[in-house]
């Protein structure tokens, strides 16, 4: 089985320079979790989560309109192709402790993203329970900024 048998298509993408507000919003709009960040041509240079803008700002008392999306995003993203397989994408988001894979087409930009949800309705069930255990795992390092 293949990342694309799997993936969501056309994921919601945001820049660097977008606001926060407008990037939850999304979120709440898209019902996600990650929004991934791409430059002017559409290739992805980090992305944000929900957890970014809780963790890198709010956690730290600091006021998440002030800020912009490139201010807390994690780069580089960890990303996959379209005809990956599903367990080396299972085992990059259990090496990454990423929950999110965009995936990328052939010039580099975003087509898709597998998400645990992805892994968990549509690929092998062992495979979902592993990754979930592995993802889940203590890990203080997403309160950091612009790293994973």
């Amino acid at each position: 089985m293949q990342a694309k048998e799997i993936m969501t298509e056309n994921p919601a993408c945001c820049r660097p320079g977008d606001d926060l507000r407008a990037v939850a919003e999304k979120m709440v709009a898209e019902d996600c979790g990650e929004i991934p960040v791409c430059d002017a041509s559409g290739k992805p240079i980090g992305v944000i989560t929900d957890r970014d803008i809780v963790c890198r700002l709010v956690a730290k008392g600091k006021y998440p309109l002030e800020h912009r999306v490139e201010d807390i995003m994690s780069s580089p993203p960890i990303t996959a192709r379209p005809e990956m397989a599903v367990d080396e994408c299972a085992r990059l988001m259990e090496q990454y402790q990423v929950r999110r894979l965009p995936v990328l087409d052939e010039s580099g930009a975003i087509c898709g993203i597998v998400s645990q949800a992805d892994l968990a309705r549509k690929g092998p069930r062992d495979m979902s329970i592993e990754v979930v255990e592995r993802v889940s795992e203590p890990n203080t390092f997403a309160s950091g900024v612009g790293g994973r």
